[in-house]
């Protein structure tokens, strides 16, 4: 059925079709931290065949008979953190996200668990709005680091009681 999103578990075989998807995933993110950068399917593929090396379930999101998107799932039991979501551009705002985090929620719940762990980067207003309506908040963590080689600092967040250049 045209639409339709259908959730697979994939495998060490569906690395060529995730490849291009987890590689504009890092581009994504490099974007939120102010730094330009191109697609490299290489250091994506490899990145892929360490989750599968390390057993973390993959996901793939299928519409229209194309993989539209998925979810990374790092499984330190009983918890459940999602390490990358992603849905093309082309996809999104059709229920991709939605159901590969359900999928997420079910392998946590298949621990006993009923919540699943998020980084998200601070910029990133897409995914804070999607998880804000998937019930999350923020839980405790707070990521402090030396700036990224190139990384321009544009804003200043605040902490409880203190500020940090961003």
């Amino acid at each position: 059925m045209e639409n339709e999103i259908r959730i697979e578990q994939a495998t060490a075989l569906d690395i060529p079709m995730l490849t291009p998807l987890a590689a504009a995933f890092r581009v994504a993110l490099k974007r939120y931290k102010g730094i330009a950068a191109v697609p490299d399917e290489a250091a994506a593929a490899d990145e892929l065949r360490e989750y599968f090396g390390a057993g973390w379930p993959v996901f793939g999101a299928w519409a229209d008979g194309a993989l539209c998107g998925y979810a990374v799932c790092r499984v330190e039991e009983p918890c459940v953190w999602v390490e990358s979501l992603y849905v093309l551009p082309a996809y999104r705002r059709r229920g991709a996200a939605t159901a590969l985090f359900h999928r997420a929620e079910a392998l946590a719940a298949s621990y006993g668990e009923d919540t699943v762990y998020n980084f998200v980067h601070p910029n990133n207003d897409g995914v804070i709005a999607f998880l804000r309506s998937m019930g999350y908040s923020v839980l405790n963590l707070i990521e402090v680091r030396k700036p990224y080689a190139g990384e321009e600092l544009t804003t200043e967040i605040r902490v409880g009681e203190h500020t940090f250049d961003y």
